[in-house]
């Protein structure tokens, strides 16, 4: 357990590998952008230790090879159970934005979920594996309070 923990066992690395691999994010303004709040030299530091790890790659761009577009390795996309489970937990024990609903569906239909992100992942399809739904609901005038409290801490 240590070792897997070395390798992505901090916030910043397992959000960046959700990112990837249930929001279909690629770049790294997508991962600065994500509403979570990581400094660009952390996240540039999180994302040299994950490709140094193998759990991703850095591939240039198509139309401009100037910039990078990351993906999960193999040794990435293993971790979907793992993340799955995580989800599920923090969903179960914890106050999220996340739809009783949808939770009651990861736990009952997680063969499946692992399997549509490993399809996802094969063929480079970037369509979100769960809706977004911190901008509905109570999660989502939570999130968007938070955000607001941080702007304005800043200004």
């Amino acid at each position: 357990m240590s070792v897997s923990l070395d390798l992505f066992g901090d916030r910043w690395s397992l959000l960046i590998i959700r990112d990837l691999m249930v929001r279909g994010f690629r770049t790294f303004r997508e991962f600065q952008l994500s509403g979570e709040g990581i400094a660009t030299n952390i996240l540039a530091d999180r994302l040299q230790r994950l490709e140094a790890g193998g759990i991703i790659t850095a591939e240039a761009e198509e139309t401009d090879g100037r910039k990078l577009n990351y993906r999960l390795t193999e040794k990435g996309i293993d971790l979907a159970p793992v993340l799955l489970e995580l989800l599920i937990w923090g969903a179960r024990h914890e106050e999220t934005s996340a739809p009783c609903a949808l939770v009651r569906e990861m736990e009952q239909k997680r063969e499946e979920i692992v399997a549509e992100a490993r399809r996802r992942w094969r063929e480079r399809d970037l369509t979100p594996l769960i809706p977004r739904f911190e901008d509905s609901g109570v999660g989502g005038k939570l999130a968007r309070r938070r955000r607001g409290a941080r702007k304005h801490r800043k200004g």
